[in-house]
């Protein structure tokens, strides 16, 4: 009976995994932590989506719209208890790259455009998160492991480049030139710096003031919220002296009350047209999420789930849909804020969105004065703390061909920027292609025997003793359609050079796939060297290797006396089988330690006579 109640409550929790944590709401000790948790993190959260908003094109407002339902939904649904969504830089930035060239502009620029482009960000919300609910529901989220980290790291270093290059016009309270098709540094950011003489010096000393404000306080007094500190107190001055009288840029009306709820409008046409950009925008928001709840779950010993995380996700992104929201993701900085609060559970993000709520209803009149400024200073406070050129040396370092992918991915998000898209699908290709090119050329070691009883690689160790009549070949990786003829070439080789050779051993401790491909390649090789008098042996062959080779007809035709556990198991099989000429010495290069007994020799040689 305990049982089935044990599965009843285990499928329950399959569809509604916040049960997992609300039971523990009952202890005053995690609520008080979760209410502290997410007032902190809402307190950081408001300014933040304001200016991530502008960045994706919607007027500021649009920011706290996103900064509830999808933080809501995507805490009750995920896998992570400290994951905080909402809206992230690199998504905001995507979002208007992928928006912008349709319309020919965005809201935030062009208020005029806001009737066609609030509906177009809905639906790319609705997209997106109908992709992550799918790969989620199907169990897909390993593929995610396409976007490697190496191309990871490239995309991040670039886009918060891009991103806070993006800002410096607000910064010195100058115009940007150009416009979503123009190239964006000889064009947009050079025609910037080309006006930097003309900069509005109250809006350049607000934005300084806040960049001061919030890096003292990070370095004096990291447990107190900078970015907030910075937000009331340049929008207090901001009123005192009347920065709009002066030119000076404000967030301005901010519609009191929530968003209305409605469904995204839906066309065939434009899901075609913004589809590569949903997919995208998907996966890169998705990694970003999954990356920081694991990072966390290593401190708290939780368990994170990928696909559940992806459901949390994708259902946020569809609930924000339905309320004038665009793409939400994890984010690092509000998800550090929220662990380092101290928050046990996911109700720390139901308590985040109850504040936005409060403050879309009451508090929307206190933000009228808040400097555009001070905006970019937060997004460029923010996305330069995700420069980390170390990470692009350590991947040159840990591997060449994961280096080029780095730098590659980085050139080329910087090239096509703000297309970020382009940048990152260049580098997943890349190094996709140059993991692909590794393993059709796989290492292939041809080894003698190692003065510590080893098999070590020949071309290494120069001084090793081998063998004419056996020859020991190990091959480092699995063998499939791609690099099977490299294989079968090096055998082939192997054999033409060694023209006494009698047995061609195959260490195969590191095959760990044989696909159609590669078993047909085998299956002909061996006939090829019976018929030459040359017997193929293969030792340490995992077991889904002999279940191939079982299933098909390879292991009869190789036989099952020529299939051993280990390179030495095999070798003494070969050496009980060499045939030794007279006068010959019973002495083994490959092998040391055997040597064929006399008895056997005999009995050999007087059953040949029979």
């Amino acid at each position: 009976m305990m049982l089935i109640r044990e599965r009843q409550v285990g499928v329950w929790r399959k569809f509604f995994p916040f049960l997992g944590w609300v039971g523990e709401l009952k202890s005053t000790s995690v609520v008080r932590a979760d209410l502290i948790a997410g007032i902190t993190v809402a307190l950081v959260l408001i300014p933040q989506s304001m200016a991530y908003a502008q960045l994706a094109g919607l007027p500021a407002y649009f920011g706290l719209y996103i900064s509830f339902l999808p933080v809501m939904v995507a805490a009750l649904w995920g896998s992570s208890r400290q994951l905080a969504t909402g809206p992230v830089a690199v998504v905001s930035l995507m979002t208007a790259t992928a928006l912008a060239p349709i319309i020919g502009g965005t809201a935030q620029s062009n208020p005029e455009l806001a009737a066609q482009y609030i509906p177009l960000a809905m639906f790319l919300a609705l997209l997106v998160g109908l992709f992550q609910l799918f790969l989620g529901v199907f169990r897909l989220g390993v593929v995610v492991n396409f976007l490697s980290h190496p191309v990871i790291v490239g995309f991040t270093n670039a886009a918060a480049l891009v991103i806070g290059l993006s800002q410096l016009s607000k910064i010195f309270g100058v115009s940007m030139p150009g416009g979503p098709g123009d190239h964006f540094l000889t064009v947009r950011i050079w025609g910037v710096l080309e006006q930097v003489v003309n900069s509005h010096m109250p809006t350049l000393i607000m934005g300084v003031a806040a960049f001061a404000m919030m890096m003292l306080m990070k370095k004096f007094l990291p447990k107190l919220p900078g970015v907030l500190v910075a937000v009331v107190v340049t929008t207090v001055v901001s009123y005192l002296i009347g920065f709009e009288a002066m030119s000076g840029k404000v967030v301005g009306a901010i519609p009191k009350g929530l968003p209305d709820l409605q469904a995204p409008q839906f066309s065939l046409g434009l899901m075609a047209e913004l589809l590569p950009a949903a997919i995208v925008i998907s996966l890169v928001g998705f990694m970003e999420a999954i990356s920081i709840a694991k990072a966390m779950a290593a401190k708290t010993k939780d368990h994170i789930d990928p696909n559940q995380e992806l459901i949390g996700q994708g259902l946020g992104n569809i609930a924000g849909s339905f309320s004038q929201s665009y793409p939400a993701s994890g984010s690092f900085s509000r998800s550090a804020v929220n662990l380092n609060a101290g928050a046990k559970s996911g109700f720390s993000s139901v308590v985040t969105a109850i504040v936005v709520v409060i403050t879309l209803l009451f508090l929307t009149p206190l933000l009228y004065h808040l400097p555009q400024a001070v905006l970019a200073a937060v997004i460029m406070m923010a996305v330069f703390g995700l420069i980390n050129i170390k990470a692009i040396r350590h991947a040159w370092l840990a591997n060449k061909d994961d280096g080029v992918a780095a730098i590659v991915t980085f050139v080329a998000t910087l090239g096509f920027a703000p297309h970020l898209d382009k940048g990152i699908i260049i580098g997943a290709g890349l190094a996709i292609g140059l993991y692909l090119y590794r393993t059709m050329t796989p290492r292939i070691a041809f080894l003698g025997r190692y003065k510590d009883g080893t098999l070590r690689d020949i071309r290494v160790h120069t001084d090793l003793p081998v063998d004419e009549k056996v020859v020991a070949v190990r091959f480092d990786g699995s063998l499939y359609f791609a690099n099977v003829s490299h294989f079968e070439e090096a055998i082939l080789d192997a054999v033409a050079k060694n023209r006494n050779a009698k047995f061609i051993l195959i260490v195969g401790d590191g095959i760990n796939e044989l696909d159609a491909s590669g078993e047909e390649v085998l299956h002909h090789l061996v006939e090829r060297l019976q018929g030459n008098n040359v017997t193929l042996v293969f030792s340490g062959l995992k077991r889904q290797i002999l279940q191939i080779m079982r299933r098909t007809t390879l292991m009869e035709r190789i036989g099952e006396e020529n299939v051993h556990a280990t390179a030495d198991l095999a070798l003494e099989s070969i050496y009980r089988r060499v045939e030794i000429d007279d006068g010959e010495q019973l002495y083994c290069p490959l092998y040391p330690g055997f040597v064929r007994p006399v008895v056997e020799v005999v009995a050999d040689e007087s059953s040949d006579k029979d």
